[in-house]
């Protein structure tokens, strides 16, 4: 027994309005995010960052946490006038799983800071950039401006996020929705509500791949709308991997396109009803159609949901050999779930009738795909986090936690749903629910009753009018023209047509709904899936900008990489001077290596005049002080070891924290200067 009649329901243009305002606002939601986080992550230099180096390097290497692209122009060394001085040819140093690029510097550089500036596409897609600067010899006063980065980001980034979170929705339709019509209900595929979902599907997801494929190039490069219809950035953006993928989709959309044609098509006439006479033959096609397009199906779609784990977090990092059939098989359930719920909605609120075993086999369909996500959502969890605290301490930790959130609701609205359909099954034919719809429709006015075209509504009106003018006309047989006029053919007036055609369409309209909402158990199931439609859209906009987050694994690693470089990376301190007295210039250079709080540091001073030249003074003393402790001043007496150079071993500097160093000069017997700096100890 079919849930009830439904009739033609609200205008044709509800449905698509509906789909068109949830994509708009969830987009705009989506779209005031950040377009995307670093996923890949500069875990080392050579020469680390605000190091100073006594000759010029042969060449400046940089260590990411995963694999990346780069090319030649991808590092940049700037002098203090900011010159480039580099080669301008990158090396790759990568082996062993260490990821590593260098790019080659000139002999005979001057003393002074260069700056680095660096810019990559991570393995999963996404640009990043940075830049930190070092030394050669001593620090200079000034080093070179580098222009704020913008791949990645600015407008560019932004309506790349939304083209990803369409191409996430749009494929959820498509797939989800033509599982729902092979899998649960055939007779969906001449349904026209349910046709507009997955052509939109295939739609949205073809718009939103061609609108990714242009701004890539500007996305990964600088961000700049202009450089969007740059077709060198284009031609090498497609010869990167995710370029590559993003072609892939296009072509596996074509053949989407056919799986779509032959579903509306051949497939739905199969499942037409007709006069029994080829009964035989028509099941063999229908069941022949069935299992082509089961398997064809099923190979685009996991086609489709490749293009995104070759290209995502999934290629990349602990297991990767693992981890993209888990994330096909993770996108594919998400979308048999989310995109069957979406075709059900449809198919309760726009359409025919919805058969009762259509909705039991979704929602064995969906269940079995809720386990498939929670194993696979395990998997992935523990892949990308790796540790209770970042659990709580990262970013993607934070938004998986949102994320797990809305599956338990989610869930928790789907066993409402079951539990309503478990109803709908337990009520057998002629039950209370169609005895309910038999007396709206009883009470219903003759007029809806008619039939349903405007000929049979006019009809009646006709023979309204002329029961009135036979009553007027035993009262008096005067005014036979307007008698004349009021039994006239309505047809006649093209006016009087329309107004009848809408008052048909109001009843029709009017007697569709009471019918619906007289069948409790019909109206329970078709609120409890909107509701998960609602909640799903959400939780698909924070799986997108969960797969824009970088993972919590890289983040803590680079957590650990910067607290392990600041507890051991050492300390330099250029510190000019004047005594006041004849020669009572000059400059003093500290090294505190490597500047931690566990162990001894190693001092080294030098003292040079105005000229550079080392000189040695009569006294220099040097202590340290941390007043938030309460802590010092601790002395500390270097040795004089050579001219102009002083040092001492087995500096203790009990806690970290930010000390007060305290440098004493003296270059006679009565000219002396203390400076005081701030050095920070890990």
């Amino acid at each position: 027994m079919a849930l009830a009649t439904t009739g033609s329901g609200p205008r044709r243009g509800a449905a698509p309005r509906l789909l068109a305002v949830v994509a708009v606002l969830l987009g705009a939601l989506f779209g005031g995010a950040a377009p995307a986080f670093a996923h890949a992550a500069l875990t080392g230099s050579d020469p680390a960052q605000g190091s100073v180096v006594d000759h010029a390097p042969e060449q400046v290497s940089l260590t990411f946490s995963e694999g990346v692209a780069m090319g030649d122009d991808s590092i940049r060394v700037l002098d203090p006038k900011g010159k480039r001085v580099d080669r301008g040819k990158l090396r790759d140093l990568c082996s062993g799983g260490v990821v590593k690029y260098a790019a080659g510097l000139p002999p005979g550089l001057a003393d002074g800071t260069y700056t680095v500036a660096w810019q990559a596409v991570s393995a999963d897609s996404h640009p990043v950039s940075g830049a930190f600067t070092f030394s050669i010899g001593a620090p200079s006063k000034t080093s070179a401006a580098v222009p704020q980065q913008e791949a990645g980001g600015g407008p560019v980034g932004a309506l790349y996020g939304i083209a990803r979170y369409l191409a996430y929705a749009g494929f959820i339709l498509l797939a989800g929705g033509a599982a729902f019509v092979v899998a649960c209900r055939p007779a969906a595929a001449g349904v026209r509500s349910v046709q507009r979902l997955v052509v939109y599907g295939w739609a949205v997801l073809t718009g939103s791949t061609l609108a990714m494929v242009l701004l890539r190039g500007a996305y990964t490069e600088s961000g700049k709308f202009s450089d969007v219809l740059d077709f060198g950035l284009l031609q090498q953006a497609l010869l990167t991997k995710p370029g590559a993928a993003l072609v892939s989709r296009l072509l596996l959309l074509a053949a989407a396109a056919v799986f779509i044609a032959v579903l509306f098509g051949a497939f739905a006439r199969a499942h037409e009803k007709g006069d029994g006479s080829a009964a035989g033959e028509n099941a063999r096609r229908r069941k022949d159609l069935t299992w082509g397009l089961g398997g064809g199906g099923v190979i685009v779609a996991a086609g489709l949901a490749t293009t995104w784990a070759m290209a995502e977090h999934a290629s990349t990092g602990l297991q990767p050999a693992v981890a993209m059939p888990v994330d096909v098989l993770h996108l594919l359930a998400v979308a048999a779930w989310l995109g069957g719920l979406a075709a059900l909605v449809v198919s309760l609120y726009w359409g025919p009738a919805v058969e009762r075993s259509a909705v039991r086999r979704f929602s064995r369909i969906a269940f079995g795909a809720v386990l498939v996500l929670v194993a696979t959502g395990i998997y992935q969890s523990w892949r990308q986090v790796g540790s209770w605290p970042a659990l709580t301490g990262t970013s993607y930790g934070r938004l998986l936690l949102v994320k797990a959130g809305l599956v338990v609701v989610l869930v928790g609205i789907a066993s409402v749903s079951r539990r309503w359909t478990a109803r709908l099954a337990e009520d057998a034919p002629g039950g209370a629910a169609a005895r309910a719809a038999e007396s709206v429709a009883d009470a219903e006015d003759p007029v809806a009753d008619a039939g349903g075209s405007v000929t049979d509504a006019q009809d009646s009106a006709t023979d309204a009018d002329a029961d009135r003018d036979a009553d007027a006309e035993t009262q008096t047989e005067t005014e036979p023209a307007d008698v004349s006029r009021e039994t006239s053919d309505p047809a006649d007036d093209p006016a009087r047509a329309v107004q009848l055609a809408r008052q048909q369409a109001a009843l029709r309209t009017a007697r569709t709904k009471r019918i619906r909402d007289a069948d409790p158990e019909r109206c329970g199931l078709r609120r409890s899936v909107l509701a998960e439609v609602s909640v799903a859209a959400v939780l698909l906009a924070v799986t997108t900008v969960l797969t824009a987050t970088e993972p919590a694994r890289t983040e803590e690693a680079v957590k650990a990489t910067e607290q392990s470089a600041a507890v051991g990376r050492p300390q330099v301190l250029t510190i000019p001077f004047d005594t006041g007295g004849p020669h009572g210039k000059g400059t003093a250079r500290i090294d505190l290596d490597p500047g931690r709080s566990s162990g001894g540091n190693a001092l080294r001073l030098r003292i040079a005049d105005p000229s550079g030249r080392t000189r040695d003074v009569p006294e220099v003393k040097v202590s340290f002080t941390l007043k938030d402790k309460k802590l010092g001043p601790l002395p500390v007496v270097p040795r004089h070891v050579s001219k102009g150079h002083w040092s001492a071993d087995g500096v203790r500097l009990p806690v970290p924290g930010r000390w007060q160093l305290t440098l004493l000069v003296r270059t006679s017997d009565i000219d002396q200067v203390t400076e005081f700096r701030n050095v920070k100890i890990g």
